[in-house]
């Protein structure tokens, strides 16, 4: 700019300045005559104009790729999750019991399951009253003390089943772990023997006596555990799977277990001290569920089934665990 030009400038903005304050026309005179202040930024670009770089263009250096850019890998798809799967315990042998001699209840009669070659036989012995006094006890041996051979129908319900359906009290016998659930066929639960004057009630659980599962009480509360809990997750998958209308005879069914489970158990000798019948009982139910959702039982429990191990201890190393008790303290 020539100096004639900036002379005039300046005498041109000196005549404005009695029109302005003086601290403020002094200050936006220099402002604007040597470009600072607000002359010197930049406009203030419209609402919703981005800021960033156009897109397409070349991104900050470090900074990280957008998604669908060139290079950069699809995120995978979430995999659907697994669909629950029926909790299977192990089932138990159908000779477990083989060659015991059960109580019902434990307490009176006689019960021994035997295997003869391919074949299933019992030798039982039912407790009952008299007749004429039924204060008076009295028991009754089927077919006269000799083995009975059963016949095996399968794991209808995820145990061994077998029935004596040609004996005079005709019987089935579900094989348990440690014991045998007895059940009469025919929906009679008394069988009476005229000859002998005696009425005898075998449905039950036929197991050891009492003596020997108080010392493994401990076992049992913690198998229940796990056992209830089968129960509980695999009637939830039923009624999970199960049409609308089929839903209300599920729940039925399984509130009126724990009332069966009771009156099963109620009359097992000193049951509250070990728990033994409880625990086989539940264990039936839950194979019963798996097996009616297609599971079929298999001998060793699944991972739902099966307790947490103890974590193991380090063995203490002579010089290297100074805190531990017993070991030699460290040289100097």
């Amino acid at each position: 700019m020539r100096p004639t030009r900036v002379l005039a400038l300046a005498l041109l903005c000196f005549t404005l300045l009695p029109a302005l304050p003086r601290e403020a026309a002094a200050q936006s005179f220099f402002e604007e005559l040597f470009g600072i202040g607000r002359a010197a930024k930049p406009p203030v670009p419209p609402r919703g104009v981005p800021q960033g770089a156009p897109q397409g263009g070349p991104a900050e250096p470090g900074a990280p790729p957008a998604p669908g850019a060139p290079g950069e890998p699809a995120a995978e798809a979430p995999r659907p999750a697994a669909p629950p799967k029926p909790v299977v315990l192990r089932a138990p042998a159908d000779d477990n019991v083989a060659g015991q001699d059960l109580l019902l209840n434990g307490l009176s009669g006689s019960l021994r399951l035997e295997r003869a070659g391919p074949a299933m036989t019992a030798r039982v012995t039912l407790p009952g009253t008299k007749v004429s006094q039924p204060t008076e006890s009295c028991s009754v041996p089927l077919a006269g003390g000799k083995p009975i051979t059963l016949t095996s129908e399968g794991r209808p319900e995820g145990v061994g089943r077998f029935e004596a359906a040609a004996a005079e009290c005709p019987l089935r016998f579900d094989v348990l772990e440690g014991g045998v659930l007895v059940t009469p066929l025919g929906g009679n639960p008394v069988c009476t023997f005229s000859a002998q004057d005696c009425a005898t009630t075998p449905s039950g659980l036929w197991g050891p006596p009492a003596a020997t599962l108080i010392p493994r009480s401990g076992e049992f509360d913690t198998a229940r555990g796990i056992a209830d809990k089968a129960v509980r997750d695999n009637y939830k998958l039923m009624t999970q799977r199960a049409r609308r209308e089929d839903v209300r005879p599920i729940v039925t069914e399984q509130a009126a277990f724990s009332s069966d489970r009771e009156q099963v158990c109620r009359t097992y000798a000193r049951e509250g001290s070990h728990g033994f019948c409880h625990l086989r009982v539940s264990e039936t139910r839950a194979l019963a569920l798996a097996a009616r959702l297609g599971a079929t039982a298999s001998p060793t429990p699944t991972a739902a089934a099966t307790p947490p191990r103890p974590a193991r201890r380090k063995p203490v190393v002579d010089g290297m665990n100074p805190d531990a008790g017993g070991a030699p303290p460290l040289a100097e």
